[in-house]
């Protein structure tokens, strides 16, 4: 289980994160919301051993990360929101260039990485330089790369990014698919349709503080609301939505 404990960080003494707490089961797909500046990047920085905190802990399986933030890294897949990779690298090279930093037998990597780039249709591109992929391209490679060791937790900070409609039904089906083999799945997103399909609970941030923490039917049934996107607009007090999308085309309109 991955456990978070009044999780706390500063910047010049403002805190970006405020004494947020949850926890990840196996098999369980938790998405983590809020608006842009809520503390979800900060969050996904820290659970990565990216970021220190100021004050809070980070357990897996009960042991603080930073007692053995290495060998916790091993068992941790993820997919950040940029795709920052390796430009001069194919496709194939950067999988097993990650798949060596990970201990991987070279037969495993070369079985695993064919497999993997034949199912996001990406073979056919696996010796073409990372330089000429599309944005969804290098999406998929991430994927990829998450996936190519098999991990217990599984990271993933709107991994939508980029994908095509093929593509983004595949990943949708296969979250669900990871997390009924029972990975631990932490989903940062700001596609709520998409979390509403594939997450058991949620968890919405606002300026650094968690507002809201239950499971999606619960949520929905609190705030009274159809959707997941009608009860995280009625949390967050998201009013005016309309209002001001009809201001924009007048401004436009007028000006």
């Amino acid at each position: 289980m991955l456990e978070v404990r009044s999780l706390t960080k500063c910047y010049s003494s403002v805190p970006a994160l405020d004494n947020v707490s949850f926890a990840v089961r196996p098999g369980e797909v938790l998405g983590y919301l809020g608006p842009n500046g809520s503390g979800k990047s900060t969050t996904v920085k820290i659970i990565t051993g990216l970021l220190q905190p100021t004050c809070g802990t980070v357990l897996f399986k009960g042991a603080n990360i930073n007692d053995d933030l290495a060998g916790y890294k091993r068992v941790v897949g993820y997919v950040p929101e940029e795709a920052n990779l390796y430009p001069f690298l194919s496709g194939l090279e950067y999988l097993e260039l990650t798949g060596r930093l990970r201990a991987l037998p070279s037969r495993l990597i070369e079985k695993r990485a064919g497999a993997l780039l034949k199912l996001f249709s990406m073979h056919a591109y696996r010796h073409t330089a990372i330089s000429t992929y599309s944005k969804g391209m290098r999406q998929r490679i991430l994927l990829i790369s998450a996936l190519l060791h098999n991990p217990e937790l599984m990271i993933f900070d709107e991994p939508l990014s980029g994908l095509d409609v093929t593509s983004a039904l595949i990943f949708k089906s296969l979250v669900s698919a990871l997390s009924r083999t029972g990975k631990m799945i932490f989903y940062c997103s700001h596609v709520l349709e998409t979390v509403e399909k594939v997450c058991s609970h949620v968890i919405i941030l606002q300026k650094g503080k968690q507002i809201a923490y239950a499971s999606v039917d619960e949520l929905k049934r609190l705030q009274s609301t159809p959707s997941l996107e009608a009860a995280f607009s009625h949390v967050v007090q998201e009013t005016g939505v309309e209002e001001a999308a009809n201001a924009i085309v007048d401004a436009v309109v007028t000006a």
